[in-house]
């Protein structure tokens, strides 16, 4: 084990190849919406993008461009920067936001056995679905509030943050599909959701 991970997860491999245009051009309509932004074309994209990607494309033929979040900033923020990107979705450039549903460690280090979801696990998740489903930004900004147990479903908010920017980049009056629902064991819930202009 390194790091608490399986040794073989760290000799995975996912060279996606870049698109340094398409970074740039993301960095300024950040910057155009008052969102600082800057590219680095060395670091290696984080196993949060990689790991779907490789199921989504095995072949590594897609051009990736990875944006970070910043979880001090929360949720307005963040759908902030998907909107400013809205108009790169009219050009087919997919925008993933990846995360979790509900990413609480300790639960999940601590719920192993379980076969069923954590009841909170699962309030959290009906929550938000509802929510999305009704299109309800209000409440889903200030989920950390009005949604069941949010603490505990995200103690950080870094697993989580990256649904905003993906339903920002679909743009209002958005339209939401879940399209997978499923577990990690009892505390992480690894539904997906895909988002639609109406």
């Amino acid at each position: 084990m390194i790091s608490g991970f399986p040794e073989p997860l760290y000799k995975l491999c996912y060279d996606a190849p870049g698109a340094p245009a398409l970074a740039d051009e993301a960095a300024a309509l950040l910057r155009e919406n008052g969102i600082a932004s800057s590219s680095n074309g060395c670091r290696g994209i984080d196993h949060g993008a990689w790991v779907p990607l490789r199921w989504m494309y095995p072949a590594v033929d897609v051009p990736v461009v990875q944006l970070s979040v910043q979880p001090g900033l929360g949720t307005p923020h963040h759908l902030q920067m998907g909107r400013a990107l809205q108009s790169l979705t009219a050009r087919e450039v997919l925008v993933i936001g990846s995360g979790h549903v509900t990413h609480n460690l300790r639960d999940w280090m601590t719920s192993r056995d379980l076969l069923q979801p954590l009841p909170y696990v699962s309030e959290f998740s009906q929550w938000l679905e509802s929510h999305l489903a009704s299109d309800d930004e209000a409440a889903l900004i200030a989920y950390r509030e009005q949604a069941p147990e949010a603490a505990r479903a995200h103690p950080t908010e870094e697993h989580f943050l990256p649904l905003f920017v993906a339903l920002g980049a679909a743009g209002s009056n958005v339209k939401s599909s879940r399209i997978y629902a499923g577990m990690e064991g009892a505390a992480l819930s690894m539904d997906a959701y895909r988002f639609d202009t109406r």
